[in-house]
């Protein structure tokens, strides 16, 4: 099959393994060619952006609280979680090193986490730092989470007690973050959440801790392992069966290559580059090198976070220089607000994104960014393309751009096919 030429192929790794490039960016790591491009993408570690100061926690609202207090700690709680998903989006259209953002984004929506529940946007945060500061590498990322603040509340961790085991984490934890359905049994889940009776969260200090008493300290068997297992012994257990390498190599492929499965030889090398070592660099590498990432026919539905990230990098607007309102109504209207996914399976993919009112919304977002961009450059479909790392327009989309200009004629063409869909 043909390939995309390098220069088309060097687009598609700033758009999959990032947001899309900035400015000047796709020629200039074009300039020595695909293979020279992934391994300068591949070699970025995340910036030094420092977590913004939120501010203490208000305190829990007592029975005895009033109606006028319950409404101030809202208020607060609301505002620190509008600064978090500010920071966020800036950190994500700014950085120069985009890919562990994206992965950073990608483990959001693996590890499916929801203020809406936390009540926390502080908590939110330390776990956005877990995330980005392990998520190279599987292992120590998996033994993070299974104990992380946000997580136990999220999954009801912090209720889990010896002689009354909460199943919700243990069960998610199998299901949708390491070995996916089918891999395991009713009494693996029972048995796991033995092991992980006893954790506790603190709200004011951002930890987690193992209450001892709270602890079961009986055998305990889980996927055919007996032993005094805790929440250590049970990931080792799960991250050490063949089916969870496979899972993982799987859905990083569904989220930033394609929505078709790789077939069954490309996805063997791609659990042979994860390796016994669990290395999503390894696996990266591996993604890189089949034929599939640089086939033409493997399109990608953006996200409307990387959409909406994609536009402002390409235009160097600062999303926190928006009004916030009318950015948090665009990406809610479009179905996604970071902190916010709708369940523990995190946001759909695909052509789910791709509704009438979505595009609607998505139309009035992409005004928005524009009028807050300088497009006085920007004086034709060609240009607009040129922007925005389209090459050709289909005639369907010529047609839609053909005789407006400015703000309109950007926004018009970032909600077309060929930007809202990676090619």
């Amino acid at each position: 099959m043909p390939l995309l030429d390098d220069r088309a192929a060097t687009r598609r790794l700033l758009d999959r393994f990032g947001f899309g490039p900035r400015p000047g960016e796709l020629e200039t790591l074009a300039r020595n060619g695909f293979a020279a491009a992934c391994e300068q993408v591949l070699a970025q570690a995340p910036d030094a952006t420092p977590l913004p100061n939120l501010g203490a926690e208000p305190a829990q609202a007592g029975k005895k609280a009033s109606a006028a207090e319950r409404r101030q700690r809202q208020k607060t709680l609301r505002s620190q979680q509008i600064t978090a998903v500010q920071w966020w989006l800036d950190r994500m259209a700014g950085t120069a090193s985009a890919l562990p953002e994206r992965l950073t984004w990608f483990w959001h929506g693996h590890f499916a986490t929801s203020v809406q529940k936390v009540h926390s946007a502080r908590l939110m945060l330390h776990q956005n730092q877990t995330l980005r500061t392990k998520g190279g590498d599987f292992t120590a990322l998996a033994k993070a989470m299974i104990v992380d603040p946000a997580m136990l509340l999220w999954l009801d961790g912090q209720q889990n007690k010896v002689g009354a085991a909460n199943e919700n984490l243990a069960r998610e934890f199998m299901e949708l973050f390491t070995l996916g359905v089918g891999h395991y049994s009713e009494t693996d889940v029972r048995e796991a959440a033995r092991a992980l009776t006893g954790w506790t969260v603190n709200r004011d200090a951002m930890t987690s801790s193992l209450a001892p008493k709270r602890h079961d300290n009986g055998g305990k068997t889980v996927l055919g392992i007996t032993g005094n297992l805790d929440a250590d012994g049970f990931v080792d257990i799960v991250l050490n069966r063949p089916d969870s390498a496979r899972f993982v190599a799987s859905r990083l492929w569904f989220r930033l290559v394609s929505a078709t499965p790789p077939a069954a030889d490309a996805l063997d090398r791609l659990v042979a580059g994860y390796g016994s070592q669990r290395s999503i660099g390894g696996l990266l590498r591996a993604v890189l090198a089949e034929p599939a990432f640089r086939d033409p026919a493997t399109t990608l539905v953006k996200q409307p976070v990387e959409w909406a990230v994609g536009l402002m990098r390409a235009l160097g607007v600062q999303p926190s220089k928006l009004p916030v309102t009318q950015l948090e109504a665009g990406l809610r209207g479009m179905g996604q607000v970071p902190f916010e996914p709708p369940s523990v399976g995190g946001w759909p993919a695909g052509q789910a994104w791709l509704t009438t009112s979505a595009g609607l919304a998505r139309l009035h977002l992409a005004q928005l960014i524009a009028e807050h961009a300088d497009v006085s450059h920007i004086t034709s479909a060609t240009a607009a393309g040129q922007v925005l790392g389209v090459d050709t327009w289909s005639q369907r989309s010529s047609a839609a751009l053909a005789g407006i200009q400015g703000a309109q004629l950007v926004a018009v063409a970032a909600c077309a096919p060929e930007y809202v869909v990676s090619q």
